[in-house]
């Protein structure tokens, strides 16, 4: 298929057309329409789109989108300390959300924080993904991938994928397609895993450390997430975004100690992970701002979502990022990173 308009793959809805699509549903289709691909120079995988900020002149490769599906159970039972568990194999165009609801419709225990979250399995290890106090490297075990500097298909350990904040080999240098995600997770208890996160907590209305029924888990931070316009809705133009467009900036403790008594940190190492959210508000770039003439906005619930107000162009969608990136250097010495993949030189100076 040519001339796919990538705006109707990406939860942003902006972006031009591809020069190739290649849709596959199964993994052999995708490890065949891989090596098709990397036979171009340029080539990209698009899952679901939600972490994508594609320019206005599209992608002038071949895009390879993910619509394998499949949930299967290889092993109930794991020696060693975690002998009350299951072993999952996910294929990468699994929906996240709809893969977690059914752990949670299977009383398993490990992602229900992770709920809401768009996007596709396969994409979960590239971002390390994870929301109020859980990752996914806290579950993930290995992910099947195909490599495309070696043409091979292999499994790989997740302690090979260097999983951080945000952040992966897949990210940063490994390129090829992840296939297949394998995840360890929990059958114990019905009462779940501890609660991490003081949010949480504090709207479900236990200690930090209790344990709550996943399928309570589930339904709250579905509900905080809606009300953060972090819950993919159709109608609502605060959900057409790529989610938290800035990843939490960490800094050294000495730079920390120059910032406003009053700007939210953590512990991360030897340095200090800061509130990306804190910073542009207090930088004076508030929900709902948007450049004057632009149909690209800060989300109205969320300062973190850069939205598409309907009609956006990617250019607006950047040159919003860029402000905010100035405004926050301006105000607090403190550079954002993008969270999205950015196809182009749309972010360039900024």
């Amino acid at each position: 298929m040519t001339d796919a308009v990538l705006a109707d793959l990406t939860t942003l809805r902006v972006g031009g057309p591809a020069s190739t699509l290649l849709t596959a549903v199964t993994t052999d289709e995708l490890v065949a329409h891989a090596h098709t691909a990397w036979q171009d120079e340029d080539w990209l995988v698009v899952g679901g789109g939600s972490n994508l900020l594609v320019a206005d002149t599209g992608f002038d490769g071949t895009v390879v989108l993910v619509r394998t599906r499949g949930v299967e159970v290889v092993r109930s039972d794991y020696p060693g300390e975690h002998a009350d568990g299951v072993t999952v194999h996910v294929a990468a165009g699994e929906p996240w959300d709809a893969f977690v609801a059914q752990t949670v419709a299977n009383g398993w225990t490990g992602l229900e924080a992770l709920s809401g979250i768009p996007g596709t399995v396969g994409a979960a290890p590239v971002q390390n993904i994870g929301a109020y106090g859980v990752e996914l490297s806290d579950v993930l075990t290995r992910i099947e991938f195909l490599d495309a500097s070696t043409g091979e298909r292999a499994w790989v350990p997740a302690a090979e994928l260097a999983l951080g904040y945000r952040s992966s080999t897949l990210k940063h240098g490994r390129r090829g397609v992840v296939l297949t995600v394998e995840f360890r997770l929990g059958t114990a208890s019905d009462d779940g895993v501890p609660v991490r996160y003081a949010q949480l907590a504090g709207s479900l209305g236990v200690e930090l450390g209790t344990r709550v029924a996943p399928a309570t888990v589930r339904d709250e931070v579905l509900r905080l997430r809606a009300s953060k316009g972090m819950v993919l809705d159709g109608d609502d133009h605060d959900t057409w975004s790529a989610g938290s467009f800035f990843t939490n900036p960490i800094v050294s403790a000495a730079f920390a100690e120059s910032l406003p008594a009053d700007a939210p940190r953590w512990p991360a190492g030897d340095d200090v992970k800061l509130s990306a959210a804190w910073l542009i508000e207090h930088a004076g770039v508030h929900r709902g701002y948007a450049v004057p003439g632009s149909r690209a906005a800060i989300s109205s619930k969320h300062t973190l979502a850069l939205t598409n107000r309907g009609g956006a162009t990617a250019a607006q969608v950047a040159e919003l990022a860029r402000y905010v990136q100035v405004t926050v250097l301006n105000r607090f010495g403190v550079t954002l990173v993008p969270e999205p993949v950015v196809v182009g030189d749309l972010l360039a100076g900024g």
